[in-house]
């Protein structure tokens, strides 16, 4: 025996002694341990008891021949690879068949030749390692595949009690998601922030499962926590680019569309990195507008080489937008042949009247797909442009504390270097929103900051003219002429003066926040203060472009006190515990 082959325990079912005998001699020269048997039951008993690791089966044999001793060890043991070869002197074709489809491998014929059959064991013995090898490696596999989706299950139900549907499931918009793996490498997110806004992430990582999931819940954290209390889409897009720059590995990073719907204004806010042209479908025109790709992906650029700058769109009753990841253009069928960017637009060009376009472009890609594989994962979203409120549902995810703001004032000055870079509006309502008593008037609150803040910034300090807003090209131009404007502004100040008291009644508690807000501006020419009482809401519900600061305040404020020469003005709201 040499050191290239180890033992090997090997069956002998021969019914002729002397055949036995020189098998048995053949088999303990080359190192092996021989387990002669005389039939084909014999066989079968032995195999049960010792296992052997290569069976030689004489094909004639009493009780029980070989072929059927063969099928019945290949029934019992189908999972494991062990030799079978034929002893026979056949040598028809038709008989060689029936010996290989009752499960041979080989065959040794007679006479036996000594150097032939240590051949053959060698050979089958190499066949047998690394059959054993490729099972281990199977079995291996199959445990760390367990192992992997276990663990993206577990990022899952992580992430999914991080990142909420939001307002997803509220009939705001249709969404699709196909997942390539548990953990989907496409995202989306959507929630409504407190100026009634619609704000939606579409994102699409490099990769699925856990690469995809360390970047998702980052995101997802992030996204809702700064729509929550206020923050633009620049600021989210910003602030999720730093974070998945700094965790992210090179090579790794998400293609991104995130847009800001607001109803009121009839306006859209759009920022896309790296994803597919968004389509805006116009109903009056009846044709539709990309809104493309400007930016590199999230994660890719440094804070300081970000570009976080939105596009704005004004907006009809009527209009659809559709955001897509490249999983759709991307998709292939059986031959190969993608479904296409160009085949997409025409189909939906083709079929744009159609009252359900969401579903019929699903139903288009998946037919193409057919019952070939996913190459990526499909997304898709439709969010038509209605003449609603969205609702803003924070109070549903914040964790209640005791601890809440009761009496105090707080004095806030921005001058101009802080004015070109920093939006006040997020710190403000966050503050306010830690008063339990304000909490579910959190959305007429950030109208109200919102309307006074504007007006300083916009009219005190910047002069600019509201009447700009009549028309929607206008409305373009007012936006364009603010962000120039902005950029430029070298003196001027903003200061916020607030104060908030809490008492009780027979009725419960109770408060009242007084809200002034002055900008260093020239005014608008008021001789004298000026006292509103609360009034209806009057023209304020009206989709104006322009004209509605003070009506809209006065609407929902207790009073408005605007100071000469109008450069001063101060709201006061009251709340009640019996109103939540």
């Amino acid at each position: 025996m040499t050191t290239e082959s180890p033992s090997l325990r090997i069956l002998i079912a021969e019914d002729s002694s002397a055949d036995r005998l020189i098998l048995e001699s053949i088999v303990a020269q080359a190192g092996h341990q021989a387990i002669p048997v005389a039939d084909g039951i014999e066989a079968l008993d032995a195999f049960e008891a010792h296992r052997p690791d290569i069976v030689l089966l004489d094909v004639m044999m009493p009780n029980m021949g070989g072929l059927e001793a063969a099928r019945k060890i290949r029934e019992l043991y189908q999972d494991e690879l062990v030799p079978i070869l034929f002893l026979t002197s056949l040598t028809d074709n038709e008989s060689l068949v029936e010996c290989i489809e009752a499960g041979g491998n080989d065959f040794i014929p007679k006479p036996y030749n000594s150097v032939v059959l240590k051949s053959k064991i060698k050979a089958f013995a190499r066949v047998r390692e690394m059959h054993q090898t490729l099972t281990h490696q199977k079995q291996q596999i199959e445990l760390n595949n367990q192992h992997l989706i276990q663990e993206q299950t577990v990022a899952k139900q992580v992430f999914d009690q991080i990142a909420h549907t939001g307002c997803l499931d509220d009939g705001y918009l249709n969404f699709y998601m196909s997942p390539l793996a548990v953990f989907n490498g496409d995202v989306i997110v959507a929630d409504v922030s407190p100026s009634g806004s619609l704000i939606v992430l579409l994102g699409d990582f490099t990769g699925h499962g856990l690469p995809a999931a360390i970047g998702s819940m980052p995101l997802a954290t992030t996204f809702y926590g700064m729509v929550r209390k206020g923050f633009s889409v620049s600021d989210i897009m910003a602030e999720i680019n730093q974070k998945l720059h700094e965790i992210l590995p090179v090579g790794f990073f998400c293609c991104a569309t995130c847009i800001d719907i607001n109803m009121q204004q009839r306006r859209l806010r759009y920022w896309n990195g790296g994803l597919p042209a968004s389509f805006l479908y116009r109903k009056q025109g009846d044709g539709f507008e990309a809104l493309a790709s400007k930016n590199l992906p999230l994660g890719v650029l440094s804070s300081k080489e970000f570009r976080a700058q939105t596009e704005r769109v004004a907006l009809d009753t009527g209009d659809r937008l559709f955001l897509w990841s490249d999983g759709i253009f991307e998709a292939r069928n059986s031959a190969g042949a993608m479904f296409g960017e160009d085949r997409l637009h025409q189909f939906i060009e083709q079929n744009k009247h159609s009252d359900d376009l969401f579903h019929a472009v699903l139903d288009e890609v998946q037919a193409h797909i057919g019952e070939s594989e996913k190459d990526d994962d499909l997304s898709l979203v439709e969010i038509p442009i209605q003449d609603i409120q969205y609702e803003n549902k924070r109070h549903q995810y914040e964790v209640q504390s005791s601890e809440k703001l009761a009496d105090w004032t707080m004095d806030l000055s921005l001058d101009a270097n802080t004015l070109r870079q920093f939006d006040p509006l997020p710190l403000v309502t966050s503050i306010l929103n830690e008063i339990s008593g304000l909490s579910p008037h959190r959305t007429i609150l950030y109208t109200v900051v919102a309307e006074l803040y504007s007006n300083a910034l916009e009219h005190g300090i910047l002069r600019l003219k509201s009447s700009l807003k009549s028309s929607p090209e206008g409305f373009v131009e007012y936006y364009e002429t603010r962000r120039q404007s902005l950029a430029e502004l070298d003196s001027g100040s903003v200061r916020f003066m607030i104060k908030h008291r809490e008492s009780s009644d027979d009725k419960g508690k109770c408060g009242t926040l007084r809200l002034r807000v002055i900008d260093s501006g020239q005014g608008f020419g008021v001789g004298q203060d000026k006292l509103y009482e609360k009034a209806d809401a009057g023209d304020a519900g009206q989709h104006n472009y322009f004209g509605r600061g003070l009506s809209l305040m006065n609407s929902v404020c207790d009073e408005v006190i605007l100071r000469a020469p109008g450069n001063d003005v101060e709201v006061a709201f009251s709340w009640h515990e019996q109103d939540q």
